[in-house]
């Protein structure tokens, strides 16, 4: 098994952690770098240093590329399963064993059941298929994705760049027929980003913290993918647009820079030429 851990500024104290911590559980680490500044040099040679593979782009595009550093990467060794991992997210020692237990050959890609961060716990919806706990899409981090299911569809889509990159490759994979599953009871820590949990008439949302520049592409990202995302599943097309228009209003409303995030939702509802 291979995992990549895509990068961008890295810790360096929390990138050899979590390469140590993966590992140790039997997996060949890949560290793709996306045009991190030289400040972020002594981390990368001390990782590389230790006998890690390092792959350091001098432009930079986003996660997706290095996702597909990764699947690239997968495939030269032979490799049948790819774990992706952000550089900040933390794994239990035996969690690629639990989510490997539930893997069969339908499952395209596989996620832990519960993300936790400083905001509390994440939840997908779920539904139960031929004994899997499914949903429709995962975070990709701290995902196991099928090698050949992600060679069928062609990878990950590197024109979105960072935001709903998952989104797209677990919508790819259920047009083909595969599951998107989750393992019972794992739990994977990882911080989305300046997260906080907060009360919207009555319920409780998550505020993420993101940039203006950040909303715009997932404004832009969400859209673009609907049209597929209601022919696909309806149910799930409707509850994504409605989470992301929950995430405009809360950010218009409840975070800080609030008017510069309104206007980074406000431009992602228009379509960027094609590069």
């Amino acid at each position: 098994m291979v995992a990549v851990v895509p990068t961008f500024r890295p810790n360096a104290d929390e990138l050899n952690s979590l390469v140590a911590s993966l590992e140790a559980q039997g997996i060949s680490v890949l560290v793709t770098d996306d045009a991190s500044p030289c400040t972020s040099d002594p981390a990368l040679r001390e990782i590389e240093s230790l006998g890690v593979d390092v792959v350091r782009h001098s432009h930079n595009r986003g996660i997706a590329r290095g996702l597909n550093d990764g699947l690239a990467f997968t495939v030269a060794r032979g490799a049948t399963w790819l774990l992706t991992v952000d550089q900040d997210s933390s794994l239990p020692a035996d969690y690629v064993s639990a989510l490997l237990a539930a893997t069969t050959d339908r499952v395209g890609v596989i996620g832990a059941e519960i993300i936790s961060d400083a905001s509390g716990d994440v939840r997908y919806p779920t539904t139960q298929s031929d004994g899997h706990l499914t949903t429709e899409e995962v975070f990709q981090t701290g995902s196991l994705w099928s090698v050949a299911a992600l060679t069928a569809i062609g990878g990950f889509d590197e024109l979105l760049g960072i935001d709903a990159v998952d989104a797209a490759a677990c919508l790819r994979l259920r047009e083909r027929g595969f599951i998107v599953a989750l393992a019972p009871g794992v739990r994977l820590e990882h911080r989305v980003g300046a997260a906080r949990q907060v009360t919207l008439l009555g319920r409780t949302v998550v505020a993420t913290g993101h940039s203006p520049e950040r909303r715009t592409t997932m404004v832009r990202n969400r859209l673009r993918l609907a049209p597929a995302e209601f022919k696909q599943s309806p149910k799930h097309a409707f509850r994504t647009l409605r989470r992301v228009g929950v995430n405009a209003v809360l950010g218009a409303t409840v975070e800080e820079n609030r008017w510069a995030k309104t206007k980074g939702t406000i431009k992602g509802l228009w379509p960027r030429a094609s590069r």
